[in-house]
């Protein structure tokens, strides 16, 4: 028996991989089909079962491509309902995997559909359990994910999570590994851990969500504490994965595509298309597409895209580092943003010597924001952090202006002739904030490198630090509503 985790740091994701006496299984894959195939043509191996452990929000998994390649079985557990075929599995029922079985555990909770996978080995012990969202290191899933089904609240699925884990879960020894779906980083849980697996005694320990002595009522509420909006495009991709999709390929083709500045700039106005920068920082702030919007590929870049284009079908002008181009087309395939036209060939350096003009973001350190703030208390600074993270220390003459909400109203609050001075934890998210209020016609923006992790070193009057697990409910609602 082999199982092998095939975790994806972008997106905090973990796909699986298990094979028994030349039979294979596949666990939550993603978009891209070729990394499977590569690996069942290096092993020999037959692909048997594609299993879906619920349909995920928070990207666009590669179930429908996988078996159309291979002739593999998707399998969903019960409630599913997809709109293609697949094998809708009962629960307790055992699937046959050469020497080996998995046997399926209805989990309903993060959402209806939601099944744990339990692989036992060739002498019939339990091995390990595939838990999707239901299962998190360090957390559970969110029970406010799923596609909405009849009057079924977040805390009617709380409180179906809260028998899932008791009577199909905590039973199981604590030799037991746990595979979830995600680690830190991922906006399915509140509090995950920053390890990809790990022993279920030890989380029934940890884990928050396993107290033996924690009543329903408790758990229902302290699951559903401190929930902030979910992502807009979770809701879309998750109705992908359960309609259908394009197929990859197809849309590698389609974005894939090398422009010349000419077909470019014909292509950005004829199609009221997006101009989406993922270069370096340094790079961006010193030159690019006037109107362009920078989020780095090397951040949280699929994540941030979903979060920020609110139009999944919008149509996408990518600049790109030299090379990265297939690269950039699959993390966008991977959100469900499949409408990619192309990419400008030769990048910026094309661009300028094709006489068109440019644009830049001036940046300054810490240090210079402090002298600025000291000469001019009245500075207008943005803190573009969570809520969360603003309520935890923040600058006494900053404003919380979240990237999260960026597309709501309150830019209509800003004044387009005063200068904004940004900064959030690092000088990622408040470049992406910048360029999206240049593109809007804000002309006097400046971004704080290295961000509050530089400026919390310096003299500057900071709020009393509030440990973020200490924020009741009210407080963050608070903030959150604040902002919206």
């Amino acid at each position: 028996m082999k199982v092998e985790q095939i975790y994806t740091g972008c997106l905090a994701q973990g796909a699986y991989y298990i094979e028994s006496a030349g039979e294979a299984v596949i666990i939550d894959p993603l978009r891209e089909t070729k990394p499977y195939l590569e690996k069942l043509e290096q092993t020999g191996a037959k692909l048997k079962y594609i299993i879906e452990t619920h349909f995920h929000a928070d990207f666009v998994s590669g179930h429908l491509d996988l078996a159309k390649a291979t002739g593999a079985t998707i399998v969903y557990g019960p409630m599913a309902q997809p709109e293609y075929d697949v094998y809708s599995a009962k629960d307790g029922e055992e699937l046959q995997l050469g020497k080996v079985t998995i046997k399926v555990l209805h989990t309903p909770g993060h959402t209806m559909e939601s099944s744990t996978f339990l692989l036992r080995d060739e002498a019939g012990k339990d091995y390990a359990i595939f838990t999707g969202d239901t299962l998190f290191l360090g957390d559970v899933g969110r029970p406010d994910l799923a596609i909405k089904q009849g009057t079924v609240t977040k805390e009617d699925l709380a409180g179906y999570l809260f028998d899932s884990l008791r009577e199909k879960i905590m039973p199981l020894a604590d030799e037991v590994i746990v595979y979830p779906a995600h680690g830190a980083g991922s906006a399915c849980g509140k509090n995950l851990s920053k390890d990809t697996f790990g022993l279920l005694g030890e989380q029934k320990q940890s884990n928050y969500a396993l107290r033996a002595d924690m009543t329903r009522e408790e758990f229902v509420r302290e699951v559903t504490a401190g929930l902030t909006p979910a992502p807009q495009y979770f809701a879309k991709n998750a109705m992908m994965n359960k309609a259908g999709y394009d197929s990859f390929a197809d849309v590698l083709a389609k974005g894939n595509l090398p422009l010349s500045p000419e077909a470019f700039e014909i292509l950005a106005n004829a199609e009221d298309a997006l101009v989406l920068d993922v270069r370096d920082r340094k790079e961006f702030s010193t030159a690019h597409v006037p109107n362009s919007i920078y989020i780095g590929i090397d951040g949280q870049f699929a994540p941030w895209v979903g979060a920020l284009i609110i139009d999944i079908k919008q149509p996408i002008l990518l600049i790109v580092p030299e090379g990265r181009s297939e690269e950039v087309v699959t993390r966008l395939s991977r959100v469900g943003y499949d409408n990619v036209l192309g990419y400008l060939e030769g990048g910026i350096a094309a661009w300028t010597a094709s006489g068109r003009d440019t644009d830049s973001i001036d940046n300054i350190t810490a240090e210079e924001l402090e002298r600025r703030v000291k000469a001019d208390n009245a500075i207008h600074l943005l803190d573009t952090r969570k809520p969360t993270e603003f309520l935890a220390e923040h600058l006494l003459v900053a404003k919380n202006y979240p990237l999260d909400y960026i597309n709501g109203s309150h830019i209509n609050e800003l004044d387009r002739d005063a200068t904004y001075h940004l900064h959030c934890g690092s000088g990622y998210r408040s470049l992406i904030a910048a360029s999206i209020l240049r593109a809007r016609g804000f002309q006097n923006l400046v971004n704080v490198l290295g961000g509050w992790d530089t400026i919390k070193e310096t003299g500057l009057e900071k709020s009393a630090y509030v440990c973020p697990t200490k924020m009741s409910q009210q407080t963050v609602d608070a903030a959150v509503e604040a902002v919206l």
